[in-house]
């Protein structure tokens, strides 16, 4: 049997959570246009009769700049250490930087067995592509797999190549195990994920949830209350809405979802409360759940 980690690495808005929720078959990453969607390592199980490839969503490559997002850069640094094999993604319908490739070889450098990525085919130039294939594959001398996560093309190639990667070895997880996250967790993502597609510009990155009840009931219902925990008061009033009327769309959006996900009908309160700053304050960020590796 073939079993293993893989890290899946790459730029914000990459599309890696895409493409991993697409491999698994099962929506385990929130998804969203906007970076820094992905905040924690998430493992990813997916499992059949001769193998098991766990993935790692890691959160995009960028610029750090808060503790938090200090945070996020050194959690993929982390993962790209404790893993058989990594798999870096590489969005290129708007062509391929130096940068890029310069990110791609400090990877290549760790030594481990690596694959490229190409995400998003389906939106950019096709002549465009066999250039950056070929690119990539002299410069780095790896395997290149494009792949379209939304249209559901090339995933059966790239799994071959991953593994072709990972070493023999019993599952590392049981059968039927999706994600090494609660539901409690998840259900804080989906509250996360429909904040992000339904605000603008910074409001979504200076936005926390703390999970206070997460509870089912004599009824069978799902009770669960939640703070959204913002950095200024005018984005607390934005997030509210007129008559609170963007709050209670956005709970109503959320609620849906966590009941798809909970297989269960969900009583949901939410309140916005501010705490200034919190993404550069250490002692919050480990409240949020959010762990600072020091240097």
């Amino acid at each position: 049997m073939k079993a293993g980690q893989i890290a899946v690495i790459g730029r914000a808005n990459a599309g890696k959570s895409t493409l991993i929720n697409a491999m698994v078959g099962e929506k385990v990453s929130i998804v969203s246009p906007k970076p820094q969607t992905t905040r924690n390592t998430i493992l990813a199980v997916l499992t059949d009769k001769d193998y098991q490839v766990v993935f790692t969503d890691t959160p995009g490559l960028y610029k750090a700049s808060s503790l938090l997002s200090s945070y996020m850069q050194k959690e993929t640094e982390t993962a790209s250490r404790e893993v058989d094999a990594i798999l870096y993604v590489i969005d290129a319908h708007a062509g391929l930087k130096e940068e890029e490739l310069n990110t791609l070889n400090r990877f290549v450098n760790l030594g481990l067995p690596i694959a490229v990525a190409i995400t998003k085919t389906d939106i950019m130039q096709k002549e465009a592509l066999p250039e950056v294939i070929v690119r990539i594959a002299e410069e780095a001398n790896l395997p290149v797999v494009p792949v379209s996560a939304r249209k559901n093309r090339g995933l059966k190639e790239l799994l071959s190549v991953i593994l072709e990667m990972l070493p023999e070895g019993d599952f590392l997880f049981p059968e039927d195990v999706l994600s090494d996250k609660s539901e409690k967790f998840m259900c804080s993502e989906i509250l996360r994920e429909k904040i992000l597609l339904g605000y603008e510009k910074e409001i979504p990155h200076g936005v926390a949830i703390v999970t206070n009840r997460f509870e089912r009931d004599e009824r069978g219902v799902w009770q669960i209350d939640m703070d959204i925990v913002c950095e200024k008061q005018n984005h607390k009033a934005i997030i509210i809405g007129k008559q609170g009327g963007a709050l209670k769309e956005t709970l109503s959006h959320a609620r849906q979802s966590m009941e798809s996900f909970l297989g269960g009908k969900v009583f949901l309160k939410a309140y916005v409360v501010v705490k200034e700053n919190w993404r550069d304050r250490d002692g919050l960020i480990k409240d949020f759940g959010y762990e600072v590796h020091k240097k």
